[in-house]
């Protein structure tokens, strides 16, 4: 036998076993596509309920911080709720030199019969301003029902009757909803609405379709308040990044169900470039990494444009590429439709070749959250430890 033979057959032995395992992944991540596709159909998203007997009296708790030309709109949808029970609003802020302590005396004003208030928070009992914040208001809630809602949220004038709907079921412990990036004013933005606006909800409908949520989604999160003095309030979470995650695990783990609410909100963010972007997802990605460890290892065979792409590369025949092209093609086809299940805006369609930029880019992203725990956060840089709590770096 030629000598040279055997190192030339393991060779191409070798590419065959590559060229096997590339395929394979890439019709996994095809397959992965769909499924999230397909829950995501099945899902009943913006459907609504007209009125009901279930009405009982809510506090909301909003924690501020800072102005931009969309927060006064934001928090305006929260003054008009078209609600038939008691509604209180809390909204918190850390100092009257803050721009958006006048616009809430201005709201306050403009509403007298509004049962709100407008607080000034002390200093912040742990590195989560946020969570910290609902700590402190938590305290003067009138009502045993808990709304909590992030700053920058828009929502429609039925979404307080909607959103308490499903804790009519004492089963149920925590309701949330699905959000989107309502503003994408930048190619940076639009690059990031993907991952928010089409895969974000399908992949948390796609984890549900295995096992019941043990999370909640941070723009509206509402709960009954002894289920939260349970966990130890919004106090236990004071030193959390993540603490939407930390209550909807607590809670879960007392035997509490988390319910989705199907009227989605709407998240405004002020413009931001590519930089800012990067920060906020790897931001986000090290977050989901440290609170869902494997999961998220396991998340990149979901990168349905990488895979077809590694597998032309490594065998660059015209029926790998044409089944590669087509992975991509239904990639790019159910981004496309899950943006507009999600937004009802078709301004996305001309952006669609951002989808395969935002799959490899996001490759990079995965690499990243696992090598390191630093965190950029409100323009402070901090650490986040390995039990998803942060030290300031």
């Amino acid at each position: 036998m030629n000598p040279l033979a055997r190192p030339e057959r393991s060779v191409y032995e070798a590419a065959v076993v590559l060229n096997v395992i590339l395929g394979a992944l890439a019709f996994l991540s095809f397959g992965l596509t769909l499924w999230q596709w397909l829950v995501a159909r099945r899902f009943p998203l913006h459907s609504r309920i007209s009125a009901g007997s279930f009405s009982p009296a809510v506090t909301l708790l909003k924690p501020l911080k800072g102005l931009d030309t969309t927060t006064e709109d934001c928090l305006r949808s929260w003054f008009t709720q078209q609600y038939p029970g008691p509604v209180q609003l809390l909204l918190g802020v850390s100092s009257e030199t803050d721009p958006v302590y006048v616009t809430v005396r201005k709201l306050l004003a403009e509403f007298p019969a509004c049962d709100a208030r407008l607080i000034l928070c002390g200093p912040p009992s742990g590195l989560n301003p946020k969570a910290a914040k609902l700590a402190e208001l938590e305290r003067l809630a009138k009502h045993d029902l808990i709304i909590t809602s992030d700053a920058d949220v828009r929502v429609p004038p039925d979404f307080v009757l909607n959103v308490v709907a499903p804790l009519a079921d004492s089963r149920n412990g925590l309701v949330t909803c699905f959000y989107q990036l309502a503003n994408p004013t930048t190619t940076a933005m639009r690059w990031e609405a993907i991952a928010i606006n089409a895969d974000f909800w399908s992949q948390v409908l796609q984890a549900r379709s295995l096992k019941p949520l043990d999370f909640a989604l941070g723009a509206v999160m509402t709960a009954r308040r002894p289920q939260l003095q349970e966990i130890g309030g919004f106090d236990a979470l004071a030193n959390f990044l993540a603490d939407d995650y930390q209550l909807g695990n607590r809670l879960s783990r007392k035997g509490y169900r988390i319910v989705l609410c199907p009227v989605p909100v709407e998240c405004w963010s002020a413009p931001m470039n590519w930089a800012q972007v990067w920060k906020h997802q790897l931001r986000w990605a090290r977050t989901v990494r440290v609170s869902q460890p494997l999961p998220y290892f396991f998340s990149i065979l979901n990168n349905a444009v990488l895979w077809p792409v590694l597998w032309v590369a490594a065998n660059p025949s015209l029926p790998v590429l044409a089944l590669s092209l087509g992975c991509c093609l239904v990639r790019v086809v159910v981004a496309s439709n899950l943006q507009l299940r999600l937004t009802w805006s078709r301004t996305h369609f001309g952006f669609w070749w951002l989808v395969p930029l935002k799959d490899l880019l996001q490759v990079g992203i995965w690499l990243f959250a696992f090598t390191g725990n630093q965190i950029e956060w409100g323009g402070q840089k901090m650490t986040l430890r390995r039990d998803g709590t942060l030290l300031k770096s």
